[in-house]
């Protein structure tokens, strides 16, 4: 299956444009490696309101009505009013994407553990929450994947991260193609992979494809489109790849040797112990399907949802309980 190139949105310090308040860029690898896989729009919302490179770090403060403001302490200016119109009017006339790669922590993009400060006052506490252009992707565009560079680092929300995207950006391409036919292989191909994600999201996009009411093909997409956000943003255990590993497994099962057997159940048990990566299972179940021609576990998303240019060699599968 053609695999388009999903659309991401990067805050624009990450690797494109100094911009950050003291005229840093940041280097990161990840977001390097991504940018060149897919297509990309970057903006910076601290200039985008006028701020200039390098300016007096802003910071999220309550006002006195509980709405955050962005306050620049060095000034004793507040830009939350103008903040908040540049982020409407930036994300309405932003075109389809397919996720947010925003910058960690910072009061205008970050889109959680960013410093929300009780007061302007020097001593005031703090708690954490979403910057304004952060708050504002969350609003505008719920069901699409959002993360930052620095979570990123984390190997299960990485690869949570990018499944989604290229998830979606297949499905793009079955809403332009507007055909009945184009879902129905959509959803054959990923359904190992919808498994893995959410058992229940699994079955409820297979009730939408089936159509017993036989609704128009535009409700279909609408509602496989939710489904399917639905489906992404779950964070499926370690214990969910079991699940569809043993779900491929059962398709050839029968002709394999007792050793062969074996060895599945012990590299399983391996897998659960974290004593390998999930990498090793899923190639030993997509060689047995080579070995006996089993094209519908071929072309199953589960086995490459993103490309392995993305994958690290050191990506051990530890700490794979991302958070």
């Amino acid at each position: 299956m053609e695999s388009p190139r999903p659309r991401v949105f990067f805050s624009r310090c990450l690797g494109f444009e100094p911009c950050r308040w003291n005229g840093e860029i940041i280097n990161e690898d990840l977001p390097r490696r991504l940018a060149a896989l897919v297509d990309v729009v970057h903006d910076c919302p601290e200039m985008g309101i006028g701020l200039g490179c390098p300016r007096d770090p802003v910071r999220v403060i309550r006002g006195a009505d509980g709405e955050r403001e962005l306050w620049q302490p060095a000034k004793g200016l507040a830009h939350g009013a103008a903040m908040r119109r540049w982020s409407e009017a930036r994300l309405a006339g932003l075109e389809e994407v397919d996720g947010f790669l925003l910058k960690s922590r910072s009061p205008s993009c970050g889109w959680k553990d960013v410093k929300i400060y009780a007061s302007a006052r020097p001593d005031a506490g703090s708690a954490p929450g979403a910057g304004i252009f952060g708050a504002a992707v969350l609003a505008a565009r719920p069901g699409i994947p959002v993360e930052d560079e620095g979570r990123l680092r984390n190997f299960p929300l990485r690869e949570n991260f990018l499944g989604a995207i290229w998830t979606l950006a297949r499905f793009r391409a079955v809403e332009r193609a507007r055909d009945m036919g184009a879902l129905v292989d959509f959803h054959s191909r990923h359904k190992l992979y919808l498994l893995l994600r959410s058992q229940k999201g699994m079955r409820a996009l297979g009730k939408t494809v089936a159509n017993p009411e036989r609704r128009p093909l535009d409700a279909v997409l609408r509602d496989y489109r939710s489904g399917l956000e639905a489906a992404l943003a779950v964070l499926p255990r370690y214990t969910s790849l079991i699940n569809a590993i043993q779900h491929a497994f059962g398709g050839f099962s029968d002709s394999l040797s007792p050793e062969e057997r074996a060895l599945f159940v012990n590299t399983v048990e391996e897998y659960r112990d974290e004593r390998i990566p999930a990498s090793v299972l899923l190639r030993l179940v997509k060689a047995w399907a080579l070995r006996f021609g089993n094209r519908y576990l071929l072309e199953q998303i589960l086995f490459d949802p993103y490309p392995l240019e993305l994958v690290d060699i050191t990506d051990s599968g530890k700490g794979r309980e991302g958070r």
